[in-house]
């Protein structure tokens, strides 16, 4: 087993394909290759950001670092021990350390619990606390988020967009947790709740000493919350850098295009836009070499036959390109 004492989290050649289709007349199934062998490590108290488009393996990975669902292959290390190699109760254990907070709170919400019975639960599941001391902790976590403690006696439906997503944080941090997988908490609110919610996080952090795996599509978060971030493109990492130094210095040409796209508030500014030409090939038959050679600008001969590897460009700086 690999060194994975001086991190929280170790990913090593995760892996998950989905089968789709098939059947008796349509033949043996296609496969999704929706995250296919990358490997990161994430440091206690660091926000680890997973940038990229739709559909490129970001909340797959999320998912599956947290052992919602199995990968085809690979192995995740939290705090030095494989998490699939647990037996039931060390997922449990591994349940309190370990939470997420989701893109759309209301979705994860049972809609006839009121507020607090919805950050409560957690605490009835790993038995914390006893009956009567539970409604205090929820009073605690309400105030913890910015929420008024009255919210706790309201349904849902009748809580604001950002005040969902704050229940929903309450609840990721009932049971004390040390690893938060943060899936798009901020890409359904509007722009000033968003800014909002984003301080919070980064609040929580510094206070609780607390290490996000942080997934989104928006390169302006990604920005302001990550300490490192990795671009991921058709289910793999084509690029991992600390944060100033990959906004500053962007390799890749995904990357340098992602960066590109970031609207720039002062309109007399003008960017040089490196536009990308054409879609996303699909999962299902990624193209041969560099899965990214079919829009690329500077595409070569070499690039629609060999894979590029994943590799220190400097120091720090990993990048997935034959042109490096």
């Amino acid at each position: 087993m690999s060194d994975t004492t001086n991190h929280v989290l170790r990913v090593e050649r995760l892996t998950k394909h989905f089968p789709v289709g098939g059947g008796f007349l349509a033949g043996p199934p296609a496969v999704v290759h929706a995250v296919d062998g990358i490997s990161f490590d994430i440091d206690r108290s660091e926000t680890f950001g997973l940038v990229g488009e739709s559909g490129c393996g970001k909340t797959t990975t999320g998912r599956m670092v947290l052992r919602l669902i199995r990968p085809t292959s690979g192995k995740v290390y939290f705090k030095g021990e494989n998490i699939f190699g647990f037996n039931a109760g060390g997922v449990k254990s591994l349940r309190r350390n370990m939470q997420i907070v989701f893109q759309d709170a209301y979705s994860s919400f049972d809609p006839r619990r009121t507020a607090g019975d919805i950050v409560e639960e957690p605490l009835r599941v790993h038995s914390l606390g006893t009956r009567q001391d539970r409604p205090l902790r929820v009073r605690e976590l309400f105030h913890l988020v910015g929420l008024q403690p009255e919210l706790a006696n309201e349904y849902p439906h009748s809580l604001s967009s950002g005040q969902k997503q704050c229940v929903g944080i309450a609840r990721a941090l009932a049971v004390h947790p040390e690893f938060i997988v943060c899936d798009e908490p901020v890409s359904n609110l509007d722009v000033s709740v968003r800014a909002q919610v984003l301080n919070l996080l980064k609040k929580l952090q510094d206070e609780m000493g607390l290490t996000y795996l942080f997934i989104a599509h928006d390169m302006s978060v990604i920005k302001f919350v990550s300490t490192r971030v990795a671009v991921m493109y058709l289910g793999l990492i084509v690029e991992l850098a600390l944060r100033r130094e990959l906004f500053a210095e962007p390799l890749h040409p995904y990357t340098q295009a992602l960066l590109a796209a970031v609207p720039v508030p002062n309109p007399r500014m003008r960017t040089r836009r490196a536009l990308l030409e054409g879609d996303v090939p699909s999962p299902i038959n990624p193209p041969p070499g560099c899965r990214f050679h079919t829009r690329c600008p500077r595409v070569m001969p070499v690039c629609k036959e060999v894979e590029p590897e994943l590799k220190e460009v400097a120091a720090g700086h990993l990048a997935a390109c034959h042109k490096l």
